[in-house]
């Protein structure tokens, strides 16, 4: 073959290769393009495109009179597209110290150069989402979109603005376990109304688009496809915020008072079950003490005492013991098996009837009218209690209720003393707020009603869902019994163990109650130490009951422990706001032919001129000596018939007293000073974080701590 021949069949076998493969080539691009098309477009989409939730905005959680107790505040990022095509270099390098040096006066966390550079490095790397700053707040955010280059907008000045929310609760630490939190795990929202109630709080999240942009940020597409989020819906609570600051406040006087480990306390109303206020405080590990659990619907332990109501009970309705029979109570003590069962009187109470058997709290002798009458029919005595319901939770929307424990007859558990112990209260667990609703059925004519936190769900102010009263029994025990109770409960507080508690103002029933908290490991005894729950739980006006309520302490360390001691001093600060705020409880009657008997308010410290004002409208007389009238502010106290006025001196380099002042008039007067005034709380100011008579400057912070108490 020549040379020639040689070199064409050559080319000739390359072109043919080559135009096999660019056939090959051509097909396969055919049969992407149109049989996979579909395919490898999602793939791109979904290299360059992805769909990313918009957040709806959390429902609020109100107060019964509306009062803010959670919710949602808005904070921005603010983002920079450095690269928009309206924002030409001779605009950015024009104006970028003025908007460095509006980022730098603003914000105060970098210096004005620091802000430049970054932002022309970004410009330089061409960045299209750059974080300039996040957790911004609302006016902070107004005032960015006035900046240089920022004022030009999204197109034209590059600015994003993206904003998130959140939760935080105004009161602070207010009944904060039963409001309770959102949390970010897989099982979401579990802790409180936030997590009980998130179904209507939580809205509905909206769709957003989203580009992947230089520098793998992702950029949102605005294209018309946006999904918005709706709004979640408000839920009205029963707590009144008053009425709870008195529960917090006087429980964690008492706790303070005892170096107690941690106490609760609640109030409800008896016709309807609704939760007033729940206070739950604990001391952490610094010695200050907070809202960390909710031991009122989560602690179920041993109540002692308390439980005695509902072993009589059973008694009374069986009819095999009335109020005047008589029990011989010995000398204080009683031995069933290896226990002995004793009274805290030291010498016994002797031979007693079963009314004061009960005023007395006597141990021994409720254990031997239920074990004397009981003997051999355990089985009728234990279904008594689970006719009442005590065995079984309440049902309440808000997690963690604590399981109660009445164990029966053919309990593994079950022995010779379980009859006597659980008479008084031992070998039996119940939670707090299982105990105050018991009680509350007494109060409320029996019948046993489901505790209410909130009573109302709304959307953007319109009513959407109410909740009504919930009745778990009609009737727990006969009315000849109920009145018997009435009796009893009334007796302790008139003759009993909680006499302390005894007011001229009106009627208080209830019950005592000391328990020896069990360990799990070491009995009721550790380290030769015993630690003791002192409670009381009772409601009032006795006569017309409108409220109950129930305060536990646990771990008193001061040796009192005594219910009617630790326990009682709550209950009776706060049944006393609740009947002096209450109208309708306090209802003064005044015969048309007598004149009443102005009694002198309590003022607090305050201006001159208002309560000149205030206290000639409702006729009270006034003494002021004649140094008063040179000043604005004065001191009152109360005398017999009439207000008297000392002069409220102020010096103005000096930190004032604002002590036992109102809000309006110790704002007004530390604001007119310079000071900045933060506040916590409701009421008057009971502490100061700055010292009276200390010098200050101008513009320093002072937090007021408010308290009704």
């Amino acid at each position: 073959m020549s040379i020639k021949k040689d070199i064409l069949w050559r080319v000739a076998a390359v072109y043919i290769f080559t135009a096999i493969l660019g056939l090959i080539i051509l097909g396969k691009a055919v049969y992407i393009q149109f049989a996979e098309g579909e395919k490898w477009k999602s793939r791109a989409q979904n290299i360059t495109l992805k769909d990313i939730t918009i957040k709806s905005n959390r429902g609020n959680i109100y107060a019964e009179d509306m009062r803010l107790l959670a919710s949602s505040i808005p904070y921005y990022e603010i983002r920079m597209d450095l690269v928009t095509p309206s924002l030409t270099d001779d605009i950015f390098y024009s104006k970028i110290d003025s908007l460095a040096m509006s980022l730098a006066r603003l914000f105060k966390d970098r210096s004005q150069s620091q802000y430049k550079r970054q932002l022309v490095q970004a410009r330089k790397g061409g960045e299209r989402y750059y974080l300039v700053k996040k957790n911004v707040n609302y006016l902070e955010m107004k005032k960015v979109r006035d900046f240089p280059i920022f004022r030009r907008g999204q197109y034209k000045g590059g600015l994003i603005v993206r904003q998130y929310n959140k939760r935080f609760q105004p009161h602070i630490n207010l009944a904060s376990r039963t409001i309770g939190y959102t949390s970010l795990g897989e099982r979401g929202n579990i802790v409180g109304i936030e997590g009980a109630y998130d179904h209507y709080l939580k809205g509905i999240n909206g769709i957003s688009l989203m580009q992947r942009a230089t520098g793998g940020v992702w950029v949102p597409l605005n294209d018309g496809t946006t999904i918005d989020p709706k709004d979640g819906k408000d839920v009205v609570t029963t707590i009144d915020v008053n009425y709870q600051d008195v529960a917090e406040s006087a429980l964690l006087k008492q706790l303070l008072k005892h170096e107690a480990h941690h106490g609760t306390a609640v109030l409800m109303e008896v016709a309807t079950g609704d939760i007033k206020a729940i206070a739950n405080l604990e001391r952490d590990n610094k010695g200050n003490y907070r809202e960390i659990y909710n031991y009122a619907i989560g602690e179920s332990i041993e109540p002692g005492s308390t439980f005695k109501l509902a072993s009589l009970l059973v008694a009374l309705e069986d009819g095999v013991v009335d109020l005047d029979d008589t029990i011989d109570t010995e000398n204080g003590k009683t031995r069933y098996f290896d226990k002995v069962i004793e009274d805290t009187e030291p010498e016994g109470y002797g031979k007693i009837t079963v009314n004061r058997v009960f005023e007395v709290s006597s141990n021994v002798g409720v254990a031997k009218i239920i074990s004397e009458n009981y003997r051999g029919r355990e089985n009728r005595f234990i279904d008594r209690l689970y006719a009442m319901h005590l065995n079984e939770r309440l049902g309440i929307e808000i997690k963690g209720e604590g399981k109660p424990e009445i164990k029966y007859p053919d309990d593994n558990l079950w022995s010779g003393i379980s009859l006597p112990m659980m008479a008084h209260g031992y070998e039996v667990r119940l939670t707090p707020l299982q105990i105050l609703a018991f009680y509350n059925a007494i109060a409320n004519g029996g019948k046993l009603v489901k505790p209410r936190f909130v009573k109302e769900v709304s959307y953007h102010g319109q009513t959407i869902e109410k909740f009504d009263v919930e009745v778990i029994n009609p009737s727990i025990v006969s009315q000849s019994t109920l009145v018997k109770a009435h009796k009893m409960l009334e007796g302790v507080v008139e003759n009993g163990t909680a006499s302390n508690l005894k007011t001229s103002n009106y009627k208080i029933a209830g019950k005592t109650g000391t328990a020896q908290i069990a360990n799990e490991k070491f009995g009721y005894r550790t380290n030769s130490k015993v630690s003791y729950s002192a409670s009381f739980v009772g409601y009032f006006p006795a006569d017309n009951p409108r409220y109950s309520c129930i305060v536990v302490i646990n771990g008193p360390s001061k040796s009192v422990y005594y219910g009617n001691l630790v326990a009682g001093p709550v209950f009776k600060t706060i049944a006393d706001k609740v009947y002096a705020t209450n109208l309708s409880l306090n209802k003064t009657l005044v015969k048309a032919d007598e004149q009443p008997v102005v009694d002198a308010p309590y003022t607090k410290i305050g201006s001159k001129n208002e309560l000149n004002e205030v206290l000639a409208h409702l006729n009270i007389p006034v003494e002021a000596s004649g140094e008063v009238d040179k000043h604005s502010y004065v001191i009152t106290s109360k005398q017999d018939g009439y207000i008297a006025y000392k002069p409220y001196r102020l010096n103005k380099n000096l930190v004032p007293n604002v002590r036992e002042m109102g809000l309006k008039d110790a704002v007004y007067l530390l604001e007119d000073m310079g000071f900045d005034v933060q506040v916590k709380g409701r009421g008057k100011v009971v502490s100061q974080s700055l010292q009276a008579g200390a010098r200050y400057q101008k513009g320093q912070r002072i937090v007021l701590e408010m308290s009704f108490l």
